[in-house]
């Protein structure tokens, strides 16, 4: 569940891919936001909004994306041909579908579009490279183009501190871990506050090996800042990875809390008696039983159930459901060799085809 419950925050969020500060920042400050090389609006209000769109969607909240989305469009409304106002508009849609509702389906093609608008615009925007990256692999899974696009945003802006963010998170998936933690460190240099760099470099630790390291770097973000998603989230992926179930529920409820996720809820709920009736085995047989129902009504997807049927042991389902959400294009899916939690699969001549067919290296 590496994406699903931090991605694809991932990877995917995705990645991640925070909160920066809690009191909103001042017009001055928001002036020294821009990034660097940013051309000035033709309207000065569209400027202004594309400024305020950044605040809002540094904070990673459901409701602060929401309001960047306005802030940007907004923007465009007063000046058309500003070329930032269409990548932060990108940059919206690629988070909206990890830390809102909003299904992959809708967010990456509403992204893909405005950051392809946003080059035709002004092909020297690395913001607008760096949104075309991550469509790019997590929606269309061309790895190969992506890594060009990050390459290029850097290029074009040594000090992105998005770019160099979303590239380490790219590395990770592919199994690049140690390149992945350089990345994420040129990240953090830049932008020693983000709590959204520390949490991504807390799930790349991880994936490089160092499982304590990642953990207690993930509580140290969750204690100073509980109301944000990622830590939650990473710590859930963590947790069940390592097969540390009673540390894996608390943060599954939080995670489903801060996502106002009912269905998610139902299956944290169902996991919890079943983990007290006969602990792990218990509460893994408690969720595929709500998973399966939920499944049925097509509100749970393919993937996450795979992942319940392999923990079980139950390789079959799990290889038939994991065909399923290849074959629907689960953005989930570019997380397949690095989610420990298909280990058992990695063997297997479907499991090694369906790497390919998403466009991932090989195992060794």
């Amino acid at each position: 569940m590496i994406i699903s419950l931090a991605v694809a925050v991932l990877v995917f969020s995705v990645v991640s891919f925070a909160t920066y500060r809690q009191l909103r920042l001042g017009h001055a400050a928001l002036a020294s936001a821009r990034p660097a090389g940013l051309k000035a609006a033709a309207n000065p209000e569209a400027e202004e909004l594309y400024l305020q769109g950044l605040y809002h969607w540094n904070k990673r909240t459901p409701e602060n994306l929401n309001l960047a989305l306005d802030d940007f469009t907004q923007s465009i409304v007063h000046d058309p041909n500003y070329a930032p106002a269409y990548a932060g508009m990108a940059n919206c849609y690629n988070l909206m579908r990890e830390y809102t509702l909003m299904p992959a389906k809708e967010a990456y093609p509403r992204a893909m579009a405005a950051a392809k608008r946003a080059i035709a615009l002004d092909d020297s925007l690395a913001e607008a490279h760096n949104a075309l990256a991550f469509g790019d692999f997590y929606w269309s899974w061309d790895a190969a183009s992506a890594e060009q696009e990050f390459q290029r945003a850097i290029a074009l802006d040594p000090h992105s501190v998005a770019a160099h963010h979303w590239y380490a998170t790219f590395l990770m998936v592919l199994g690049r871990a140690q390149e992945a933690l350089a990345e994420i460190e040129e990240a953090r240099k830049l932008d020693p506050q983000s709590s959204a760099i520390l949490a991504d470099k807390g799930l790349i630790l991880f994936a490089a090996g160092q499982e304590s390291q990642s953990v207690e770097l993930l509580k140290q973000i969750e204690a100073t800042d509980p109301a944000f998603l990622s830590p939650h989230a990473y710590l859930a992926t963590v947790y069940l990875e390592m097969k540390n179930f009673r540390e894996y529920l608390p943060e599954a409820k939080q995670t489903a809390e801060l996502l106002h996720d009912q269905n998610r809820m139902k299956i944290v709920t169902a996991a919890e008696e079943g983990f007290a009736a006969n602990e792990g085995d218990g509460m893994l047989r408690a969720m595929l039983s709500v998973e399966k129902e939920l499944y049925n009504e097509r509100q749970f997807d393919a993937y996450d159930l795979a992942t319940t049927y392999c923990l079980l042991g139950e390789k079959k389902q799990a290889l038939s459901l994991l065909k399923v959400a290849v074959a629907n294009h689960d953005e989930r899916d570019v997380a397949l060799r690095i989610d420990e939690n298909f280990a058992a699969l990695h063997d297997e001549p479907e499991f090694r085809a369906m790497l390919e067919q998403v466009g991932l290296p090989g195992l060794e």
